[in-house]
């Protein structure tokens, strides 16, 4: 069977042909997804009740991320495709430690699907960042297990978000080990595409895959936008070095997750090659290199919160406002139930009408319990991140839910979001208060909506997200992002690293970066 229309978006840093070989014989390829970003600083652990759980055929209908990459460029190209499982953190992809026990069964699930279907390959769309209570290393804990039971002869491939923790183990038990290359992320479904073209081609013997890293030991403190700036800079250069050299199947530059607490944290470059290449141990050095030369440009302008809310009481024009709470990001893993923005509209901006997100099971539940109609006073937020300050307010409950929805944006199109039982609490008759008993993921508009909050309404909206929010919310709303503290932005020597060892945070003056190849593909089986 061939393959005669091209993928679906731009492939980045693709090389070869736009058509899809030919199938000799049907291949079965079992697909899964485990997704989690881990903050370890986050003390809400994040166990069952705080994942989005789908199994067998029902992750077919998978929303717009590397799994529906995956699936779709399977089925166009012929293959029988094994469905698993998906699983993924409620809050849109992020939270606390996982829950040891639960990893552990699903983990298990997975080798067990394994061991009964007896795939050809196997294609996984993991975060990259997720740590458990036991490891802070859980998909290289996964990887490992997957190649100890499937032997060498079998393919693996995953694709991952830019911001994981790449790992040697990772990169030690995967044929194909490719990242999206946005930030905001909008090529998820790219990726998972280039995935499983990869593993077809593997799987046909046309690509004997070798792998090779670099590593420089800092992270990016700002200016994480992959659009403008070094990391533009950065990934430009990748696509050059892969345009001149075309057994480069894929360039992928990793930023680490600022909040895991592991050996060997840093920025990783990979180069998945056709073949061991002569040049590209030296390019991978480069792109790593340029991370360090360009290190002191790695810095975000935020404005303060005064900064923020005069921006939005003398710009009419430019109303509503989506606000970037940075501190209390649910998508970097933070709970979600900062009152420092709420505080400040309440207190210091009497003319501005906004929606304000919360995590805050307790209130919740008595704001539910009351029923909409009622007028109650409740002290919301602080719950959960240390420092923080609880709010007095009282508020009349104009609505109630189960806080399920469907992200409606280009960012996870189609991904199933659960806020848990949710009230909407109108205080001083002008700030709406989403109180979710989950980490809610506000980075798309239907948070909102869903709820009958009326954005359009409103002068501001604030969003636990840093990123994602401003595609989701284009043309609905004027993005800005605001300084706040919490477990959600990373500030230097404001947490305890017990193992990593990195820039800024720790005095590193010049460190050697060296390139590492990866006993990967046909190259292990040699």
């Amino acid at each position: 069977m061939q393959r005669s229309n091209r993928l679906m978006g731009p492939t980045p840093y693709k090389a070869g042909t736009d058509r899809m070989p030919e199938i000799p014989k049907p291949y079965r390829i079992l697909v899964a997804a485990f997704g989690h970003e881990a903050n370890r600083l986050n003390p809400r652990l994040a166990d069952e009740e705080l994942f989005v759980l789908e199994r067998g055929q029902d992750i077919l209908r998978a929303p717009a991320d590397v799994l529906k990459g995956l699936i779709e460029t399977l089925v166009t190209a012929g293959v029988t495709i094994e469905p698993v499982f998906s699983a993924r953190s409620a809050s849109g992809g992020a939270g606390g430690l996982v829950d040891h026990g639960f990893y552990l069964r699903m983990r298990e699930e997975l080798l067990d699907a394994i061991r009964r279907i007896k795939p050809d390959a196997i294609g996984l769309d993991l975060h990259g960042a997720m740590g458990t209570t036991e490891t802070p290393d859980a998909e290289g804990d996964l990887l490992q297990a997957l190649r100890q039971l499937v032997g060498p002869t079998v393919p693996i491939g995953i694709g991952l978000d830019l911001h994981g923790h790449i790992t040697p183990r990772m990169l030690d038990n995967t044929d194909i080990c490719i990242a999206c290359k946005e930030n905001p992320h909008s090529d998820f479904v790219e990726c998972g595409q280039k995935v499983a073209e990869l593993l077809i081609e593997q799987l046909e013997g046309r690509l004997r895959p070798v792998t090779i890293s670099a590593r420089v030991p800092m992270i990016l403190p700002g200016a994480g936008e992959t659009g403008s700036g070094p990391l533009a800079e950065i990934h430009a250069k990748a696509r050059e070095y892969a345009s001149l050299h075309p057994s480069i199947k894929d360039i992928s530059i990793y930023n680490v997750f600022r909040f895991t607490d592991d050996d060997e944290i840093g920025q990783v470059v990979t180069i998945l090659s056709n073949g061991p290449s002569a040049d590209t141990p030296s390019i991978a050095v480069d792109l790593a290199t340029r991370f360090w030369v360009e290190r002191e440009r790695f810095k975000d302008d935020l404005l303060s919160v005064d900064q923020v809310f005069e921006l939005v009481r003398s710009s009419p024009d430019k109303r509503p406002f989506v606000i970037g709470d940075m501190g209390d990001r649910t998508a970097a893993g933070a709970p979600g139930d900062g009152t420092i923005l709420l505080s400040a509209a309440l207190d210091g901006y009497p003319g501005l009408r906004g929606a304000v997100p919360i995590t805050d099971p307790v209130a919740a539940a008595r704001a539910i319990e009351a029923g909409v109609g009622a007028t109650v006073t409740l002290s919301i937020g602080a719950g959960f991140t240390p420092g923080y300050t609880p709010r007095l307010v009282t508020g009349f409950v104009e609505y109630v839910s189960d806080g399920n929805f469907i992200v409606e944006g280009p960012v996870s199109n189609g991904a199933r979001s659960a806020m848990g039982p949710t009230a909407v609490l109108r205080v001083d008759d002008r700030i709406k208060v989403l109180l979710t008993t989950k980490p809610a993921d506000t980075t798309d508009p239907a948070a909102f909506t869903s709820q009958n909050v009326v954005i359009g309404n409103l002068d501001f909206v604030v969003v636990k997200s840093g990123f994602h929010f401003v595609l989701n919310f284009a043309g609905l709303a004027t993005p800005v992002l605001v300084n706040t503290p919490g477990v959600g932005y990373y500030r230097k020597h404001k947490f305890e690293f017990r193992k990593a060892h990195f820039w800024p945070e720790h005095d590193i003056s010049s460190p050697e970066i060296t390139a590492r190849q990866h006993p990967a593909g046909t190259s292990r089986r040699m």
